[in-house]
């Protein structure tokens, strides 16, 4: 990956945005797709926007959403200590000791995620599982009077993890899911603005709420109206202990985009970027689902009279916890697969089944 682009992610993964609060993340992708694209927007939902080949044809949507899961303030109590409820879906084991940042009106607090010690507990109470309803957020605070004067209910936090870059192009960090498909469609369209010429109108669309029922997403397309769309978005890496590749195909960090193909979804489209990879020679894994994808896709491809929808991920270790893990290469390949086969697409390109 070239260093500009990996700059670029590193900065838009650190970047603190849950689901409904991703105004700082949103900006930053705005940002660096004005370098290439002279028409970048956003809605009042929150959504960005970056457009190329305006009136072209077809209007081809690329979705990734950026917001990522988090924790919401409930309720500062006598001692100071803020409660909490998640912000999308938690595995509320893995919350358990770690560091927080809160995001408040005067900036952002640090914090720890408190439970009870378990030399505190009883021999029962240690074979349980630790529900968010248990824990608590320790900013230092020595009363609610003091708490009070630096949050209030509502304030969100992600957790204090960043990128570490590991061995083989591997990284780990939060958020990964999904401002990995925010980034791959920021990036296809940065391919796409070095050809000389496109028929496509394309617009890459970095999309909210995702987490908490693909809200954004649904907004845009029904905005945009496109005849294709391709969702990008992490999917279950099967190269670790306990990940049954029989029901979850066999996709491991490194070898490549994911091409689902499912009920829901264009076989149109999904053809065309099989041929595409197969023409590029670009590694590809094929996934299949039966009914939902869990992705933007589910609410695009019913926008309006139907949208030809299809899904690209890249392999995704540990989702949903504070260290997820992919391979850069995977990303880049995601990026230069949709940019291949957008570039195949002519002005009587015909998405009707």
């Amino acid at each position: 990956m070239r260093d500009e682009s990996f700059s670029f992610l590193k900065s838009l993964l650190s970047t603190p945005g849950p689901s409904g609060y991703e105004g700082e993340a949103a900006k930053a992708w705005r940002g660096e797709a004005a370098k290439f694209s002279d028409d970048v927007r956003g809605d009042r939902m929150g959504n960005s926007f970056a457009t190329l080949g305006a009136d072209g044809s077809p209007k081809v949507m690329l979705s990734g959403h950026i917001d990522e899961i988090g924790l919401i303030v409930t309720h500062v109590d006598e001692q100071g200590l803020i409660h909490f409820k998640g912000v999308g879906g938690w595995d509320s084991q893995v919350l358990v000791g770690q560091r927080v940042k809160l995001q408040t009106k005067g900036g952002e607090i640090g914090g720890v995620i408190g439970k009870k010690a378990i030399h505190l507990m009883s021999a029962d109470d240690r074979k349980k599982v630790s529900q968010i309803k248990d824990l608590w957020i320790d900013i230092g605070a020595k009363d609610k009077e003091e708490a009070d004067k630096l949050v209030r209910v509502g304030d969100v936090a992600v957790l204090d993890q960043n990128v570490v870059e590991l061995p083989n192009g591997r990284i780990a960090s939060r958020s990964l899911d999904n401002r990995m498909g925010a980034f791959v469609v920021l990036e296809a369209l940065r391919l796409l603005s070095e050809e000389d010429s496109i028929s496509a109108e394309v617009v890459a669309v970095a999309s909210v709420q995702e987490e908490i029922g693909l809200n954004g997403a649904r907004g845009a397309a029904y905005g945009l109206d496109p005849d294709a769309a391709i969702a990008v978005d992490v999917t279950h890496a099967t190269d670790v202990p306990g990940a049954s590749k029989n029901e979850n195909g066999d996709h491991a960090l490194g070898s490549g985009p994911v091409i689902t193909r499912g009920s829901t979804l264009s076989p149109i489209v999904i053809e065309g970027l099989i041929e595409a990879a197969d023409g590029e020679g670009i590694p590809y894994s094929l996934e299949a689902d039966s009914n939902r994808t869990g992705t933007d896709a589910d609410a695009i491809h019913l926008s309006r009279a139907g949208v030809a929808t299809a899904v690209v991920s890249a392999p995704n270790r540990y989702m949903h916890s504070p260290n997820e893990v992919v391979q850069l290469d995977d990303l880049e390949n995601c990026a230069k697969l949709i940019a291949s086969y957008i570039k195949t697409l002519a002005a009587d390109t015909n998405f009707i089944r």
